[in-house]
């Protein structure tokens, strides 16, 4: 078994049926959400992890999973979900690699969505 997908073409295909005829616009609307949002969410992460703010970061990472979900980034959800379930558990020891790896994983879903459907 390989590398997962960046981003799962049936997640996309998917969206792309909610709105079937319209050009990819509802798909745009919803990367662009994606792009402008998370990494305001990964900011969140940083700034609560060094305030040591338990109830934002794990709001973060929960929202980071779900918006990583609907887009079909399996492996950043992953990640998210990973930190989430670890913040509600144990607190935030041990929690910054896993926000460089949320990151850089963001950075790898940004470069796939803008290679699937390029900005007009």
């Amino acid at each position: 078994m390989g590398t997962p997908l960046v981003i799962d073409p049936q997640a996309i295909e998917n969206l792309r049926s909610l709105s079937a005829g319209d050009d990819d616009e509802f798909l745009r609307e919803i990367i662009g959400i994606f792009l402008e949002d998370t990494p305001q969410r990964i900011a969140e992460l940083t700034q609560s992890l060094q305030a040591g703010d338990v109830a934002k970061f794990t709001r973060a990472a929960h929202s980071i999973k779900g918006s990583s979900a609907n887009l079909g980034a399996s492996t950043l959800r992953a990640l998210a979900e990973k930190l989430e379930h670890q913040s509600r558990q144990t607190g935030l020891d041990g929690a910054a690699p896993l926000v460089g790896e949320i990151q850089a994983e963001f950075t790898r879903a940004e470069t796939e969505l803008r290679r699937l459907l390029p900005p007009r």
